[in-house]
């Protein structure tokens, strides 16, 4: 339960030392506008005239929109913090980070979990971290969230 102390001090400003954004596969975006397309298609096929459209108009910016919203999370470390969606902890609160494999996924989501742990998991990303909070006075005793570079995460941490 060791703390990873800074070699320097954070920097306020300037490029996060880790970004990414849990974004969809973009292939995903192919089959959503497929099944609006089809959607759209029932609605044409009930109403004649300019009304046909409609659900077309409607259904293919929904899907699209709504893909687009389910990959706006992201995991960065900038201006000494580390942020993993709207969640934000100082990197002096920081402990352990452990690599979850996809193998072991569903056992550190499910029989493993805390239910007091910070969780955001996204199912198209295929390894989880799991990562230690040291803040005495903060509940949640660690975080695990879906993350693409686990590598990249945990050398930033250590930076």
């Amino acid at each position: 339960m060791s703390e990873h102390p800074s070699a320097s001090p954070p920097a306020t400003s300037g490029t996060p030392r880790f970004d990414e954004r849990l974004s969809v596969p973009f292939w995903w975006y192919l089959p959503a506008i497929g099944v609006a397309t089809l959607l759209g298609a029932e609605v044409h096929m009930g109403y004649p005239g300019i009304r046909s459209w409609i659900g077309y108009a409607i259904t293919i910016p929904v899907f699209v929109v709504a893909l687009f919203w389910l990959g706006r999370s992201r995991v960065r470390v900038a201006g000494g913090e580390l942020q993993v969606g709207a969640a934000r902890l100082p990197l002096r609160y920081v402990g352990r980070v452990e690599t979850v494999p996809k193998e072991r996924k569903q056992e550190a989501l499910g029989p493993e979990l805390d239910p007091t742990a910070y969780l955001l998991h996204r199912a198209w990303v295929g390894q989880v971290v799991r990562i230690e909070v040291t803040d005495p006075d903060d509940p949640t005793p660690y975080w695990i969230f879906s993350v693409r570079d686990a590598e990249g995460l945990a050398a930033a941490l250590r930076r």
